[in-house]
């Protein structure tokens, strides 16, 4: 079968979707992936797998430019001819979904949490959310849809915008259990307390809270350290400057490390991972992550938050924009080691019971499954689709069948 991945940036289907793309070519398949081109699309093509540049304006609200991105979207639809598309991120969702429906191509959206659009409080936001509200309903028709979090899928469910036979709660991209692992005991004691937040640099994201936490925590605890892993998104109209950054680096209290490839072997060298975001997550990967890597977890009480941090089991839930309340978690966690011990041992539990990547990979294939079946009932029986799918799900379910 012929599978198109389709997101807003090259960096996202490498950093989240590669897994998922690699099975799908284990199982003979063709991939297809398709975004805007960045520093990961090369990474892409060395991997083995079809990439299509397509130009997409992540800020863009211009109507004809819009329109004229939907229109080249079909073109290229249509000159590729996939059995199966899957669409990330919201545009893609978006426009990805009415050219589908056009075209009559199985398809599979993915919500992984509400966004900017959602979360912002501008002016422009405000006149946007009821329109998108409108094209998710278009769009997502006759889609199966894939949610991160319950939240995101009872909202969408209540609000109309999808029925519940096409929702299917997968919660996050899945991560890899052998390469995150806990580490040795002996190590924590030959290394500063570290404090680690994985993220790209959002308003939403929370990085000003965290910096904030970082000035309370070593006022009392100097030898404390704070990691920001992650870069600024110019695509995002919420991204922190990189004046911004600059000047709180430039303040000591937390040390901004950019993008980081090994992200395994930096959370082996911290203590604590922190996330107080307030933005629309689904689940949020860098938490995903960390506790994979056996880490106690403070985060926000916030749709998608809540899936990976279990209040008082494997971290704390805090309230968004409250850098004090950060602190005081934090000082929990750092000044009693056997508690942040005990923590992250339930956050590897969590990880491995309910993220790990063939539990995800698997549920998702199912869903392709699902997609086509669909599509096969308003075409007639006996479609060479299904029996082509049935056998992707076999295959996942019998791997060496």
């Amino acid at each position: 079968m012929k599978l198109l991945l389709f997101a807003n940036t090259d960096w996202y289907l490498y950093n989240f979707r590669l897994p998922l793309a690699r099975r799908l070519r284990d199982l003979g398949h063709q991939v297809i992936l398709v975004s805007p081109p960045g520093d990961f699309s090369s990474r892409l093509v060395a991997e083995g797998f079809d990439w299509i540049e397509f130009q997409l304006s992540r800020k863009g609200t211009n109507l004809l430019a819009e329109i004229f991105t939907v229109l080249r979207l079909y073109q290229m639809y249509r000159a590729t001819k996939p059995d199966l598309v899957h669409h990330f991120t919201i545009k893609c969702v978006l426009y990805g979904g009415i050219v589908a429906r056009v075209l009559g191509i199985p398809q599979v959206a993915a919500i992984t949490g509400t966004g900017h659009v959602f979360t912002s409080p501008s002016l422009t936001n405000s006149f946007l959310r009821p329109l998108v509200s409108v094209a998710y309903k278009i769009s997502l028709q006759r889609s199966d849809v894939i949610f991160q979090n319950p939240d995101d899928q009872k909202a969408f469910i209540n609000l109309g915008l999808v029925k519940q036979s096409q929702s299917h709660l997968i919660r996050g991209s899945g991560v890899d259990v052998l390469k995150f692992r806990q580490a040795p005991p002996s190590s924590l004691t030959e290394r500063p307390t570290t404090v680690v937040m994985i993220c790209r640099l959002l308003r939403e994201k929370g990085v000003a809270e965290f910096v904030e936490a970082a000035r309370i925590v070593r006022r009392r605890m100097p030898k404390v350290a704070f990691k920001i892993a992650g870069e600024v998104d110019p695509g995002n109209p919420s991204s922190i400057s990189t004046d911004q950054v600059s000047e709180w680096a430039a303040e000591g209290n937390a040390q901004f490390l950019g993008h980081v490839d090994n992200v395994a072997s930096l959370l082996e060298a911290c203590d604590v991972a922190a996330l107080p975001t307030y933005y629309g997550e689904g689940v949020p990967r860098g938490l995903i992550e960390a506790a994979a890597a056996g880490l106690p977890i403070v985060t926000t009480d916030m749709p998608g938050c809540r899936e990976i941090c279990r209040h008082g089991e494997n971290g704390y839930l805090i309230a968004p924009r409250d850098p004090e309340a950060l602190a005081e978690a934090i000082f929990r966690l750092v000044g009693n080691r056997p508690l942040a011990q005990s923590f992250g041992a339930r956050s590897r539990e969590i990880a491995v019971s309910d993220f790990s990547e063939p539990i995800v990979l698997e549920r998702t294939i199912d869903v392709y499954s699902k997609a086509l079946a669909d599509l096969n009932f308003s075409l007639g029986a006996g479609s060479e689709l299904s029996t082509r799918l049935g056998d992707v799900r076999y295959k996942v379910n019998h791997p060496n069948g």
